[in-house]
């Protein structure tokens, strides 16, 4: 199992800078998503939605998909997931089934609810807090002006196209 201080030693402003570099890929759905390596301070995978191929490929759900194909015997209990908005709860349930031990979020799901995009009113914490197989630390509002102004753009946008 890794320290909790591990965790903490973490530079989780530069971590999200990558989750949001992943989500400016879509940037009219700006959910990205890093996965990193506690110890080694390292990103091993990288994310962004793809819900224009599924409906189930959000940035979270994708970036756990990259991770497991060209990491097949990775410790997930030893990974940090950094994604620029809360998790839904369909990516936080699929983070708790794979193992990660922390979430790191930007943008708040009561946020992005203020702004109209489709959300689910569960928290990340409600989920993590649900699951007894696996702890998983919530850690919310890096970078979140940052995070908030990707879904500001994106709200922006769309209305122009309208």
């Amino acid at each position: 199992m890794v320290r909790p201080t591990v965790f903490q030693n973490l530079d989780h402003d530069r971590f999200m800078q990558e989750a949001i570099d992943c989500a400016k890929q879509v940037p009219s759905r700006p959910f990205g998503a890093v996965i990193v390596v506690a110890e080694r301070a390292e990103v091993i995978a990288r994310g962004f939605n793809r819900s224009d191929v599924s409906p189930t490929f959000h940035g979270e759900i994708d970036v756990i998909n990259r991770c497991a194909e060209n990491h097949p015997k990775i410790e997930w209990n030893g990974l940090v997931l950094y994604t620029t908005a809360e998790p839904c709860p369909m990516c936080q349930s699929a983070i708790q089934w794979a193992g990660i031990s922390m979430v790191v979020f930007g943008s708040s799901i009561p946020f992005l609810k203020s702004l109209g995009w489709n959300q689910i009113d569960i928290r990340a914490e409600d989920v993590a807090g649900k699951t007894p197989f696996n702890k998983c630390e919530i850690l919310g509002g890096v970078l979140e002006k940052e995070c908030d102004a990707l879904f500001l753009d994106a709200k922006a946008s769309a209305v122009k196209k309208k």
